[in-house]
C-alpha cells in the first residue's frame, strides 16, 4: 500500500485553501469562500484542480430571507444537515422549518431549495454525487415566494440564474457549537 502525501495549504484573501492532492484537515470556519449576490456564502473545502471525485461537499451559509439557488431536482441523491441556525426548506412544493442538527435525505429527482431562516446566519453542510446528472429548474409558487424558482422551467443553469458572478468572500462564521 502507498502512503499518501498531505495536501499543500495556502492562504488566500477569502480564507485558507488546500493547494492541491492529498490528504488535509481544513477547519471550515477559516475556509475559503465565494459568494455570489443574493445566494448566500459557499465553502467548497476542495482543491479546484483536486475536486473529489466521487461527491461534491460543502458549506452554504445563508442570511434570513436569502436562498441557496434555485429549485431544483436532479438526478443525483444529496443529503443535508444544519449545522447552525435554521431555514426553511422547501420541498415538493411545502414549507419545512428546519433548525440545528435536522438532517434531510433528498433522493433523486425530489424538487427543492433551501432559504435563510430566523435571526442569523444559517450553515447547511451538502453533499451529493459528483457524477454528472440531469437537473431541472421547475417554476413554483411557493419557491417563487422567496425569490427561489426559475422564470420558466427549464433544465439550462444559465437560462435558470441567467449571468451570475462569483466572487471571493472572506467570511469566518460564529462558533458553529
Amino acid at each position: 500500500m502507498t502512503e499518501r502525501p498531505e495536501a499543500p495549504m495556502r492562504d488566500t484573501d477569502a480564507g485558507r485553501e488546500p493547494a492541491g492532492p492529498g490528504w488535509y484537515v481544513l477547519n471550515l470556519r477559516d475556509s475559503a469562500y465565494t459568494e455570489c449576490e443574493g445566494y448566500g456564502r459557499y465553502a467548497p473545502p476542495e482543491p479546484e484542480d483536486a475536486e473529489f471525485a466521487q461527491f461534491g461537499v460543502g458549506v452554504h451559509v445563508l442570511m434570513p430571507g436569502e436562498p441557496n439557488g434555485l429549485y431544483h431536482g436532479e438526478e443525483n441523491q444529496e443529503a443535508f444537515f444544519v449545522l447552525s441556525g435554521e431555514c426553511l426548506l422547501i420541498v415538493e412544493g411545502e414549507e419545512r422549518h428546519l433548525r440545528q442538527w435536522d438532517f434531510f435525505h433528498c433522493p433523486a429527482w425530489t424538487r427543492h431549495i433551501f432559504v435563510g431562516a430566523g435571526e442569523g446566519p444559517c450553515a447547511i453542510f451538502m453533499v451529493g454525487a459528483r457524477e454528472k446528472s440531469g437537473l431541472v429548474y421547475p417554476v413554483d409558487p411557493v419557491a417563487a415566494r422567496h425569490r427561489a424558482s426559475a422564470a420558466e422551467e427549464t433544465a439550462i443553469p444559465r437560462e435558470a440564474y441567467g449571468e451570475r458572478t462569483f466572487r471571493p468572500a472572506p467570511y469566518r462564521p460564529g462558533s458553529l457549537a
